[in-house]
């Protein structure tokens, strides 16, 4: 069973009464935009994968400040 020229018209009219002219545009946009993301998001996977593959020059780490602050009980002495 295929979907002829007569069915795509009328899912065509359903859809165009179901949400109007105007919104029209607005869904085919977003979905334009989606499709756009999406093809971005594998590309860029790939760009990721090799950027990863080179090795990285460690990070120097330094001291903190040396703060000598004593720490207080929060347990209650019972007596």
């Amino acid at each position: 069973m295929s979907v002829g020229p007569w069915q795509i018209v009328m899912i065509a009219l359903v859809v165009l009464v179901l949400f109007g002219a105007s919104r029209l545009g607005d869904i085919g946009k977003g979905l334009g935009e989606g499709i756009r993301n999406f093809k971005k998001g594998i590309s860029g996977e790939d760009e990721d994968e090799e950027s990863s593959k080179e090795p990285k020059e460690p990070k120097q780490l330094t001291a903190g400040n040396g703060s000598k602050s004593k720490a207080e009980s929060t347990q209650e002495e019972k007596g």
